[in-house]
């Protein structure tokens, strides 16, 4: 089995330099993950524009949290689960929500709650979803549009997730303290 590479700067492919670039300026520096989809142009453009919009939806810090950790912790994804804790830190998400998230405990909120399970059914279910979950999910406040960004959250999720699964990406340094 061939291993995978993390790519920075001087190793990547010429259609990769430029993303990872501006992975660079959003981050800091080249997360790993970037790193290894640098392989693929398209991979990591992709990511990016999906975490873009992810980032971009309709959902707060908490609610963005809670459908990204859902889906990490669902996945079982060893680099991913520590990234976002350091994320939701920095996003300043309460750490309760986040070890509610990591440790499958209840959640500070009915509404967050509701998120976390229409999330899992979505993800469980391949989007074919019951109409009680449909039911609970609007009647906690949540719309069309938020059903349709989490969807935009599962597409980057299943990205990263499954990738570090067939990379097995090294966790970052700065995440490690993250990992349990």
């Amino acid at each position: 089995m061939k291993e995978f590479q993390v790519y920075d700067l001087d190793s990547a492919p010429e259609g990769s330099k430029p993303l990872l670039q501006k992975s660079i300026k959003a981050f800091g520096s080249i997360p790993n993950l970037h790193g290894v989809m640098a392989e693929s142009p398209q991979a990591l453009a992709a990511y990016q524009d999906l975490h873009q919009h992810f980032i971009d939806s309709s959902f707060n810090a908490e609610e963005m949290t809670v459908v990204w950790q859902t889906i990490n912790v669902e996945h079982n994804c060893h680099y991913c689960v520590p990234a976002h804790s350091a994320i939701a830190k920095a996003m300043k998400v309460d750490d309760a929500i986040n070890e509610a998230l990591r440790n499958k405990t209840p959640l500070p909120t009915k509404k967050l709650e509701v998120l976390r399970d229409t999330t899992l059914a979505i993800v469980r279910e391949r989007g074919v979803v019951s109409d009680q979950v449909l039911e609970r999910f609007y009647g906690a406040g949540y719309n069309r549009q938020n059903m349709l960004d989490i969807i935009v959250g599962v597409a980057q999720k299943v990205m990263s997730n499954y990738i570090n699964h067939l990379a097995d990406t090294p966790v970052d340094a700065q995440f490690v303290s993250f990992v349990r």
